[in-house]
């Protein structure tokens, strides 16, 4: 095999046993332009999307730990991958497909697990991961919230009858 293509693969390779996810997608049909806006909305949700040979993409899987491949690398396949957050990468490909048609998706793997298209769609509907955490932070903030605003209770009710007492100007026997 020649040396430039030992590269590739390399590269591949370091790429995919780097990122926490990958999508194989089909660009068959897809221009010059609409590749270059995609690779634009994936750039803001920090993935990329690189054009690989089926069969340099096949060489650089085999030596990795990630799941077989081999059924879905057929036709023209881009890779997606990123180093954060998969729904936002599954985000833009799903409201790209709808605006365009394309590209389609194939497979996706996460953690090491295969996912099929619809497993990968129902990543793309999930809330932002910013937003997901700030869900957790409000749940696990709310017990305590609680728990303050119920040890301050006693004290604020002392204190509203205190001021009663005074508005109405009258002495607090002791």
């Amino acid at each position: 095999m020649r040396p430039e293509k030992n590269l590739i693969i390399n590269e591949i390779k370091t790429r995919v046993d780097r990122t926490p996810y990958v999508l194989l997608t089909d660009y068959t049909g897809m221009r010059v332009d609409q590749f270059a806006e995609l690779r634009t909305r994936l750039g803001v949700a920090h993935a990329e999307l690189r054009v690989v040979k089926n069969t340099l993409l096949r060489r650089a899987l085999q030596g990795s730990d990630l799941p077989d491949l081999e059924s879905y690398l057929h036709g023209q396949s881009a890779v997606v991958m990123g180093e954060s957050d998969v729904s936002a990468a599954a985000k833009v490909l799903k409201n790209f497909t709808a605006e365009f048609q394309k590209p389609k998706l194939k497979v996706g793997i996460l953690d090491k697990a295969v996912l099929d298209v619809q497993q990968i769609m129902a990543l793309a509907d999930l809330p932002s991961k910013e937003v997901l955490q700030a869900k957790l932070l409000g749940l696990l903030l709310a017990p305590a919230s609680t728990l303050v605003r119920l040890i301050n209770t006693p004290a604020s009710q002392v204190a509203q009858v205190l001021k009663a007492y005074s508005e109405k100007g009258e002495q607090i026997a002791a």
